[in-house]
């Protein structure tokens, strides 16, 4: 693992992580709700802010660097194998290395009707039929005795992934909280992997995603949504690593 503004990240590289969740959720290997969240910078700098938060991701049983930024920083501090693992692209390979194998998955998130529509996009586009469930949630935070019919619905599904997409930080919480009363392997947050699985939202050209574009890209889809945060995140994620690395007390082990 590598550590960026004090939280613990994945540093194996995305095929890695693949292989890793499709081989763990084997039939013989214990569930064990395994949280894993694909973390960019928004959550980074957040979590650099809200001690509870970096709580939760440091709680998880793996943090994927989402974002380029993350990667570099890693790099830097010796994760020499560190790659990007982007949301919708675990995601889509997950379902694609899957597809012809027993594992089932749970799709929680979106928009009314999102998920469903998911369900579809990932039998056309990756050849995967193994969907047991959709829900999509409140937006409002749900009370305990809601997760536990959620819960109950997943666990009765014979889900072995739930995948979460709704957004950082709340997804992330949401998954801490659903893994009190289920029996799966993995819940995996994953962002907006449900909106560009679902041609909802067009995804950032390959090569701006590799030079780190990614964030002007969406931010001209949704300027409005999105133009306070990346006001905010970009300088706030240099600052901080800033900091970090004139800090005695940092670590990068």
């Amino acid at each position: 693992m590598a550590r960026v503004l004090q939280i613990n990240l994945y540093d194996a590289g995305l095929s890695s992580a693949v292989q890793e969740i499709i081989r763990q959720c084997d039939l013989a290997a214990p569930r064990q709700n395994r949280c894993v969240s694909a973390t960019d910078a928004h959550g980074l700098v957040t979590a650099y802010r809200k001690p509870a938060f970096k709580a939760v991701l440091n709680s998880f049983y793996w943090n994927l660097p989402d974002g380029m930024p993350s990667v570099w920083i890693g790099k830097l501090n010796g994760a020499k194998q560190m790659t990007r693992c982007y949301g919708p692209d675990l995601f889509r390979d997950v379902f694609e290395n899957s597809a012809s194998t027993s594992i089932k998955h749970f799709l929680c998130g979106g928009k009314e009707g999102v998920a469903d529509e998911l369900k579809a996009a990932v039998g056309k586009k990756f050849g995967n039929l193994q969907v047991a469930g959709t829900y999509c949630p409140p937006f409002r935070e749900m009370e305990d005795h809601e997760f536990r019919a959620l819960a109950e619905t997943i666990n009765q599904s014979g889900a072995n992934i739930v995948w979460i997409g709704i957004s950082s930080p709340k997804q992330e919480y949401f998954a801490q909280r659903l893994a009190q009363f289920t029996n799966v392997n993995f819940i995996v947050t994953v962002g907006a992997a449900f909106d560009f699985h679902t041609d909802r939202v067009r995804q950032a050209p390959g090569w701006m995603q590799k030079a780190s574009l990614e964030w002007l890209f969406r931010l001209t889809m949704e300027p409005k949504r999105l133009y306070k945060r990346y006001l905010k995140v970009i300088p706030l994620f240099i600052l901080f690593n800033i900091k970090e690395a004139f800090s005695p007390k940092t670590s990068y082990s």
